[in-house]
């Protein structure tokens, strides 16, 4: 592959990251001191939210991180080797733990609001696209995964031959 295109795609792995990050230290934080003083009958879960939220995040940077580490891997040339498919590997397991953690945490908040009359309807569409979204990540990765595997071992068995 072209040196240029796993470049380009570094880059737009970074500029992935960098708002998450972003949304992490200044937009989480003031979000929950505000829906704290809005709510204060609520304001105790401040901070298990945050803790909630921070969980989350850090297999999505995992899984940045991994991506990035298989981009390299196609640089250097090693794109059929057993890093990548260890490194999707990784990326299929971020998307299901994500999957799973987003899940979780759209039960609780049905579980708590459940006799509270409040109108979660927003809340519980964003978790299902983010649970849709990591899945089919998780999903893709597992394909690559497999088909990788797959042209390995056929590597593999074509040196033994020749």
């Amino acid at each position: 592959m072209e040196r240029g295109s796993t470049l380009f795609l570094k880059i737009v792995v970074i500029l992935m990251g960098i708002p998450v990050l972003a949304l992490c230290i200044f937009g989480l934080p003031g979000m929950a001191a505000r829906d704290a003083a809005a709510h204060p009958e609520t304001a105790y879960l401040q901070y298990p939210f945050l803790i909630a939220a921070y969980i989350t995040i850090t297999p999505f940077f995992f899984a940045l991180y991994q991506t990035f580490k298989l981009l390299q891997y196609i640089d250097q040339n090693n794109a059929f080797s057993e890093l990548s498919v260890k490194a999707l590997k990784y990326i299929k397991y971020c998307g299901i733990i994500i999957s799973t953690l987003v899940l979780t945490g759209e039960i609780v908040v049905i579980i708590l609001t459940a006799g509270a009359g409040e109108d979660i309807t927003g809340v519980i569409g964003l978790g299902f696209i983010l649970i849709f979204g990591s899945l089919v990540i998780a999903v893709f990765a597992a394909v690559l995964q497999r088909l990788l595997q797959e042209a390995i071992d056929i590597k593999a068995e074509n040196d033994l031959i020749i």
